[in-house]
């Protein structure tokens, strides 16, 4: 019998525009520019979102939380998170870890990592040691480089122990 052991990936891309919230692992980040999106754009909860959804094949993001629903308009991605947590843990599994990466040219990311692992492991009830948040530029290239937008991936090991 194989383990009930899977692993998912996600990644997710917003534009950023002046005046807007910068909403980043469930934390708002002060900058002048913030990410557009249906919800709040937080683009780490999203990847995460994606990458437990995947590998617990259950399709994405936007089958669950359509952005063309106006029940989810401006939704705080908390909610998204903690909503899929129950759907994963409806099926049985639970997360082993989450390991992600902003790719953003400014603001810097690293002052507010610890508090984006506290928030996210508090919303998905698990241990901090559980999520890992790295930040990287793209050395000024492409549009995360010209700072038209913000890209991050994530991987994540779920188990079932059914």
């Amino acid at each position: 019998m194989k383990p009930n052991i899977r692993v998912g990936y996600g990644y997710d891309v917003h534009q950023l525009a002046e005046g807007e919230e910068f909403w980043l692992g469930g934390i708002l980040v002060p900058h002048t520019h913030g990410a557009v999106g249906h919800s709040d754009a937080d683009v780490l909860i999203h990847v995460i979102c994606d990458a437990l959804l995947g590998a617990a094949n259950m399709r994405d993001i936007g089958f669950h939380f359509a952005d063309t629903d106006p029940q989810f308009k401006g939704i705080d991605s908390k909610i998204l998170l903690a909503d899929v947590m129950k759907l994963l843990r409806k099926e049985g599994f639970e997360v082993g870890n989450i390991d992600t990466t902003i790719c953003l040219q400014r603001p810097k990311i690293n002052p507010h990592i610890p508090d984006m692992k506290r928030v996210l492991a508090k919303v998905m009830r698990i241990d901090e040691e559980d999520v890992s948040i790295k930040a990287t530029t793209t050395e000024k290239l492409g549009f995360v480089g010209k700072e038209e937008g913000i890209a991050a991936h994530a991987t994540v090991l779920i188990y079932n122990n059914a």
